[in-house]
């Protein structure tokens, strides 16, 4: 965790110093006189108001005493509303030094809830908006955590925020980001927007460092102007070594040829209609030979970075590796539980990340019982078990987990899905045809309202608006490019619209995501660089946002539709059910 900056901290530290002083003379010199034991047993006898002071009294001389964990222990279980003024402003002090020194982020943000209403001077007031800044950093909350940092920003100006700013901004979500500089000042907006130039940079260092150039003209007085944060800074010593020469590992033979084919056109597609005509691409057959010679055939064909391989064994075997051969973009992912190997990235088009952004949209819109209908194989079991352990993750309630027959009809496996306790959405994983009995049948057994959420599987990018009828008010996630109208308000407005266009019109729709899974492909090799120095970086690409995540693995966040008279349709907000379809 980031200490504070000097000036913040050294009038925090001070203020600490003279706060028995100032609070309350004559009492904290009784208060070191005193056995911190005797205080602590005394106020099991006290009524609540003086046993919170007490207790306080115990913690603060614990605290100088060096016992700073049991002080923290006790400050932590001190009823602060049983504090007021001086004596709350100490607490809160308090609290939040000890949490910070003893590395407990959840102390800090427990001591400085409620900053507004404590009794303390400006500097004081920064200095724990910084450390509240910083805790919520630690515990995932990147969008509390940049508005109590560019806070103390906008009323110090200080340059040593930078990191910890550009940190919880590089974690924020698209979407996210932009609701931030809607809302902010004049300095929040100039980080929002130097988030979003490295954002959208193309893998070419020179070229952003350009765009670099003219956001600082832009923004001369900005904190971030003065000096770049500290990954920008590191990005730049990559000048020169930008993405030039690519390996791209796939088998031409075998159970996955027709695969990689598909995902190849892709990545051939995109090469070829590249604005850097100084990319060099070199395809190895994947399917003779061990990972060592494909290794050794990359380096000798000058490889900076190898694209694949596809197999799932051989993901799997490269994650048990301390470090890969060469910085990897592997075309699926491992069996590990996480990815430790170093330079080995993972990306694929996972049902199981599909189930898992399901079962999150599905929460968000204020469902809590859900049913999974999911098919009887490996596969079925693997993407229910992902939506049921992050609903259950989340706090929602399984009413029902059904593995059903993909060669048999959906009507009594439906049934058994929404029969004793009623839930209140049912999770569908389903290939088209299966897909569209499932409606019918909820409406046979009176649970026509029942809110329906799907993979991506149930639509087979063809528009065939007589049979998908049956599917109206379905409500799935799938690739922007699977569905252009309905995630990105147009063909014209999609990622790569030539690639597109020209895969659209060639391509097998049944192997049309894999090839847009070729074009991000090609794209994320060459932007590794980028990926690996820069927190948040993420590619708009055609199979979804992109973002890395820390094991290395991509992670994908897909738009989302409902059929509409057979036809998909954006959904644009949450809450799309509303209370009017609760069964």
């Amino acid at each position: 965790m980031r200490t504070l900056s000097r000036g913040l901290l050294a009038t925090a530290l001070l203020a600490l110093l003279l706060a028995g002083c100032a609070y309350q003379p004559g009492v904290v010199q009784r208060v070191l006189d005193d056995d911190p034991a005797t205080l602590l047993e005394q106020a099991q006898q006290q009524e609540p108001a003086q046993a919170a002071r007490s207790r306080l009294d115990a913690a603060d001389i614990l605290a100088r005493q060096g016992n700073r964990t049991q002080a923290l222990e006790i400050a932590r279980q001190i009823d602060s509303t049983r504090l007021s003024g001086d004596q709350l402003a100490r607490w809160a002090l308090l609290l939040a030094d000890l949490g910070e020194s003893q590395g407990n982020p959840q102390a800090v943000i427990q001591a400085t809830q409620n900053l507004d209403d404590l009794a303390l001077n400006r500097g004081q007031t920064l200095a724990m908006r910084e450390q509240r800044g910083m805790a919520l950093l630690q515990v995932d909350e990147p969008l509390a955590a940049a508005r109590a940092l560019l806070r103390v920003q906008s009323a110090a100006d200080d340059e040593a925020l930078n990191d910890p700013i550009w940190s919880a901004l590089g974690n924020l979500g698209r979407p996210a980001l932009a609701r931030l500089g809607e809302q902010g000042d004049a300095l929040t907006r100039g980080w929002v927007e130097l988030s979003e130039t490295v954002r959208n940079g193309d893998g070419n260092i020179e070229r952003l460092f350009v765009r670099l150039d003219e956001w600082r003209d832009r923004h001369p007085r900005h904190p971030a102007a003065r000096r770049l944060p500290a990954d920008l800074i590191a990005l730049r010593e990559l000048s020169g070594q930008e993405v030039q020469r690519i390996a791209v590992l796939l088998p031409e033979s075998g159970p996955l040829s027709r695969i990689a084919e598909a995902i190849r056109a892709g990545i051939r597609t995109r090469h070829d209609l590249s604005d850097d005509t100084n990319i060099r691409l070199s395809f190895i057959d994947s399917a003779s030979g061990n990972l060592e010679s494909l290794y050794q055939k990359a380096k000798n064909r000058d490889a900076q970075v190898v694209i694949g391989p596809l197999d799932k064994d051989r993901v799997s075997e490269l994650e048990q590796h301390g470090q890969v051969p060469l910085p990897t973009l592997a075309l699926n992912y491992g069996r590990a539980a996480t990815n430790e190997a170093d330079g080995l990235f993972e990306y694929g088009l996972s049902a199981e990340h599909e189930a898992e952004q399901a079962a999150r949209r599905a929460w968000a819109d204020d469902h809590r019982r859900a049913a999974l209908l999911v098919p009887d194989n490996d596969w079925g079991r693997r993407v229910g078990e992902a939506f049921w352990n992050e609903w259950r993750a989340l706090g929602g309630e399984v009413t029902k987990a059904v593995r059903y027959n993909p060669g048999a009809a959906a009507t009594e496996s439906t049934r058994r899905a929404i029969a004793e306790t009623r839930p209140d959405l049912l999770f569908m994983l389903a290939l088209p045809e299966y897909a569209r009995q499932v409606p019918p049948t909820l409406d046979y057994y009176g649970a026509g309202n029942l809110p329906v959420y799907a993979t991506s599987h149930l639509f087979s990018g063809r528009l065939t608006p007589r049979l998908d009828s049956d599917l109206d008010d379905v409500l799935f996630l799938d690739i922007p490019w699977q569905i252009p109208d309905a995630a990105a308000g147009g063909e014209d407005a999609l990622a790569f619209t030539a690639s597109y266009h020209a895969l659209h019109e060639e391509t097998d729709p049944n192997l049309f995501r894999l090839s847009a899974m070729g074009v991000d492909a090609f794209e994320l090799a060459r932007r590794l660089p980028q990926f690996q120095l820069v927190s948040g970086s993420e590619l708009r690409g055609a199979t979804g946002t992109l973002r890395l995540g820390q094991d290395g693995r991509l992670q994908r966040t897909l738009p989302w539709a409902r059929f509409v008279d057979g036809v998909p349709q954006p959904v644009l907000t949450l809450g799309v059910f509303g209370d009017e379809r609760a069964p």
